[in-house]
């Protein structure tokens, strides 16, 4: 008990102190005890009630100084009182923070000590068989009482946890959704202004025409670059809670994604199976994030020209397969890397599969199978 207790716990010992020592005093003016109230019966009542600004560091302690001093003044015969209070106020505090074992022995011990104590050392009289079954009831409603608000403060206490543990993960599942975003925009956008660039400068004395529109399309994946970072960068200034002010790409943009990547210099091809749909937005996002990604993959390392999307809606599922003529596995577009990584994650999460590798040992397949089941 060596550190210095709380403001508030001090205030609250003061207070029991006052009551207890005034309220006897005044009570012993009116009762023929064994003992006047004085000195001692001050410094027995003071011990226990002083003991309370300790309470919440030490609640086992204080209870049991709180219960044999009570114990001891009232057992020596002095003036009778609101001498309990520091003792009930120790015992509820035992309780409430979980020392359950301690705080029912006090009390269980308590209604044996506190009404056959006196008699034994001649310093009161026997209870009646009233009075006992009285202050076992008294002391029942306080302990039950006592028990429920406890039960009520833990509940509460593990609601609060599994609140904040899953605002936790919404905020760490977000923030992977965002890096996967960033990793999407700035890999393609930069993948196809890389390819543009390196055009424009072997192009730009010989054919400064050719060079024009390689340029053009620089201005462009740039643009949508900046519109898409901005939009994500707004999310996290706002919070997840926010909606961007650019919608997450779905679907119906594969085809404006396609006509980038031709005015970037590939020959992309675009192939749909079955009607086209509407379908849950996470299936459409993850089928775009995945047709993206591959298409860079093609632009940063297939050394091709050429590459098949190819969408077809079934029933259950939406299968996204994007095929080059590259020279397969040695391009680069290996499952280690980290677009690759994102892509199959992305799948995963809606329940989904992910196939990357060579097609026949020319050419690099991507094929992502989504099933609708799981989200809608």
């Amino acid at each position: 008990m060596s550190r210095l207790p709380r403001g508030r716990d001090l205030g609250l010992a003061a207070g029991i102190a006052v009551i207890e020592v005034v309220g006897a005093a005044l009570a012993g003016s009116h009762q023929d005890t064994r003992l006047d109230f004085g000195v001692g019966g001050a410094l027995l009542l003071g011990v226990g009630a002083g003991a309370l600004a300790w309470r919440m560091r030490h609640p086992v302690a204080v209870l049991v100084v709180a219960y044999a001093s009570t114990l001891a003044y009232v057992a020596l015969g002095y003036p009778q009182g609101p001498v309990y209070f520091s003792l009930i106020v120790a015992f509820c505090t035992a309780l409430l923070v979980g020392h359950r074992v301690a705080a029912w022995a006090i009390i269980t011990s308590g209604w044996f000590t506190f009404l056959w104590l006196p008699p034994l050392l001649g310093t009161g009289d026997a209870p009646s068989w009233a009075g006992a079954l009285g202050l076992a009831a008294w002391l029942l409603v306080l302990a039950t009482t006592t028990e429920i608000v406890r039960i009520r403060r833990e509940r509460t206490i593990e609601r609060r946890r599994a609140f904040e543990e899953e605002a936790r993960l919404r905020t760490r599942d977000e923030q992977l959704r965002i890096a996967r975003e960033l990793h999407d925009v700035v890999a393609h956008n930069l993948s196809l202004i890389n390819v543009q660039a390196g055009t424009a400068l072997h192009l730009i004395d010989e054919r400064p025409e050719l060079a024009e529109t390689a340029l053009t399309a620089i201005k462009s994946a740039s643009k949508d670059a900046l519109a898409e970072l901005r939009s994500l960068v707004d999310v996290l200034r706002a919070g997840p809670e926010h909606a961007p002010l650019r919608p997450t790409p779905t679907l119906s943009d594969v085809d404006e994604l396609v006509e980038r990547s031709r005015a970037a210099g590939l020959a992309v091809e675009l192939r749909v199976h079955g009607t086209r749909r509407p379908l849950p937005r996470p299936v459409e996002t993850a089928a775009y994030r995945v047709a993206q990604e591959a298409l860079t993959n093609v632009a940063r390392h297939a050394g091709t020209s050429h590459a098949v999307v190819a969408l077809a809606y079934a029933p259950d599922a939406l299968v996204v397969q994007v095929d080059d003529d590259g020279p397969g596995a040695l391009h680069g577009g290996s499952p280690a890397g980290k677009g690759i990584v994102g892509m199959r994650e992305r799948v995963h999460a809606l329940g989904g599969e992910l196939e990357v590798g060579s097609d026949g040992g020319r050419g690099f397949r991507v094929r992502a199978r989504i099933p609708l089941g799981a989200t809608s």
